[in-house]
């Protein structure tokens, strides 16, 4: 707080300023602000309209009060459409937050790619289909026992498997036996005998003619081994080809006449190629030469005709045919991609096969995949060595190519020994 000058320091001019303050004269100044002078006997001050008026005092009667006019609501509630929400920024306002809470720019909504979900659950669809037909189809596969008793050769490198085409009737209707032309006989026969060797070597398929001369146990000699089936079924049927060979049979293979036709159909037909026209009542065939499609009556009276002059010799080639053709079309790409054929190739297979009760699910795969492949130019393909159209078979020749096979050495095998024939090269 100031303090007032001593006596002897002040000066007029100081007095002057400062006398309001300590209660002395000072000059009127016309602009400065007064307080107001109080009426004797406690009246109204007068009132002087130039001078500052304190808010609550009343005026003069002339001089009303200002009025404020009252708030009134917008018409307008909402705000412009296009003002951003409280509290958030603009896009051209810079994000004041620090660097570990700024959030970088929305990502897209991934798009819900349902095309790829209903492609993923077909194929998945597709899988089971592949995998639990044949464990179905297995199922259906009638097991014979085929093990003959007795002495039979030791074991031996390598599998071997006896394939038996079968001309049993047996569930074929009325309409069937005349539709394949098998004619009404009873009984079981083989129209077909085939040994294929799967080991280290290349496989090797070796045709045996159904009117090979041999010796049938328990029969005699001098017949013909096809009788040997007709006689004893299978049992005595693998008894004689491994006394005759001296090769032991490890698994049996049984197709029946049904079957194949119903295999052949699934695929679509089959190419066959005979070098002339057949006509054949027997078999119900009636064929141009030349390569051409065939059905399924068709490819098996192709594979059954003996009308030829070395009957027996040209029906085995036409079955190695038959079966090489069906081999490579089952074992296309198409087959297993489309649902349809895969199908009924799968279950056509079930209803006309027969094998022996040794026989297991991956063995079977082995010979059909080796089957196919031999006859389909991947191995040797040949008929037991013979001396003569009348199916002597060439002892010398035929123990030469029985010691290969037992031995496992295949890729031994000259083309004199396994020719088309049987006859030497």
């Amino acid at each position: 707080m100031s303090q007032r000058p001593p006596d002897g320091g002040s000066s007029s001019s100081d007095d002057e300023r400062y006398g309001w303050l300590y209660g002395g004269q000072q000059s009127a100044d016309s602009d400065a602000t007064q307080a107001i002078r109080q009426q004797p006997g406690g009246g109204q001050p007068e009132v002087d309209s130039d001078q500052t008026q304190m808010i609550g005092q009343p005026g003069p009667v002339d001089s009303p009060r200002p009025t404020i006019p009252p708030y009134r609501e917008p018409a307008d509630q909402l705000p412009p459409p296009n003002l951003p929400p409280p509290g958030a920024r603009t896009a051209t306002e810079p994000d004041q937050r620090p660097p570990w809470q700024q959030q970088g720019p929305p990502k897209p909504k991934k798009r819900q790619r349902w095309w790829l979900r209903i492609i993923l659950a077909l194929f998945v669809l597709w899988i089971l289909f592949l995998i639990l037909v044949p464990i179905w189809a297995w199922s259906k596969i009638d097991k014979v026992d085929a093990e003959p008793s007795g002495d039979r050769p030791a074991d031996q490198p390598g599998t071997t498997y006896l394939v038996v085409g079968s001309d049993s009737r047996a569930g074929l209707s009325k309409e069937d036996r005349q539709e394949f032309s098998t004619g009404d006989a009873e009984g079981r026969r083989t129209d077909t005998i085939m040994v294929l060797h799967v080991g280290d070597g290349q496989p090797l398929l070796m045709s045996i003619p159904r009117d090979s001369i041999v010796s049938i146990p328990g029969v005699g000699d001098g017949q013909k081994i096809n009788a040997a089936f007709a006689f004893g079924g299978p049992k005595l049927l693998v008894k004689t080809v491994e006394q005759e060979t001296g090769i032991r049979i490890d698994d049996y293979v049984e197709i029946g006449l049904g079957g194949f036709v119903n295999i052949v159909d699934g695929l679509g037909g089959i190419e066959i190629c005979p070098d002339e026209a057949i006509k054949d009542k027997k078999a119900g065939l009636d064929i141009e030469g030349g390569c051409q499609e065939a059905d399924g009556p068709t490819a098996l009276g192709f594979a059954r005709t003996r009308d030829f002059d070395q009957s027996d010799i040209q029906r085995v080639q036409n079955q190695r045919q038959v079966i090489g053709e069906i081999g490579d079309k089952a074992t296309s790409p198409w087959t297993v991609l489309n649902p349809w054929r895969y199908w009924n190739v799968t279950t056509s297979a079930a209803d006309s096969l027969r094998i022996g009760e040794n026989v297991g699910p991956l063995s079977l795969m082995r010979f059909a995949w080796n089957m196919a492949h031999v006859t389909g130019g991947g191995g040797l393909s040949c008929t037991v060595p013979i001396a003569d159209f009348a199916v002597n078979w060439d002892e010398e020749r035929s123990e030469e190519l029985f010691k290969l096979i037992i031995e496992d050495r295949t890729d031994d095998v000259g083309k004199d020994l396994c020719t088309k024939t049987g006859l030497p090269g």
